[in-house]
C-alpha cells in the first residue's frame, strides 16, 4: 500500500514539474543557457578549471607512480611470492596433462 502511495506521489510530482516547466518555456531556458555560458567564459572560472585539471593530472600521475613502485616487484617476478613466481609454479604443476577437473591443459 505504501509503495503505491509513493508511486502516485512521484507521478504527481512529474506532472506538476512538467506543467510548471512548460509554462516557463523556451524563454527561461534561453536565460539559463546564457547565464551558464557567461559563467563558463569568465576568466576566473576558466583559470580555476584549468588549474584543477592540471592538479588532478599531477595527483593521478603521482598516485600511478606510487602504486606501480610499490607493486612492481610483486608483478614482475623479482620479489618473493610475486605473481610471476606463482604463475610459473602453476604452469609447471599443470604440465601433467589433466587438471583437477579432468580436462586437458593443452
Amino acid at each position: 500500500m505504501t509503495a503505491m502511495r509513493y508511486r502516485l506521489t512521484f507521478a504527481a510530482g512529474l506532472v506538476v514539474g512538467y506543467v510548471l516547466g512548460t509554462r516557463a518555456g523556451r524563454e527561461r531556458y534561453e536565460q539559463l543557457k546564457k547565464s551558464a555560458r557567461q559563467v563558463a567564459q569568465n576568466p576566473a572560472v576558466r583559470n580555476t578549471a584549468e588549474s584543477a585539471a592540471q592538479n588532478g593530472r599531477a595527483y593521478a600521475g603521482k598516485a600511478f607512480h606510487a602504486v606501480s613502485a610499490k607493486f612492481s616487484d610483486r608483478v614482475d617476478g623479482s620479489g618473493p611470492g610475486s605473481i610471476g613466481d606463482r604463475i610459473r609454479s602453476l604452469r609447471e604443476r599443470g604440465q601433467g596433462g589433466d587438471d583437477d577437473w579432468g580436462t586437458s591443459n593443452t
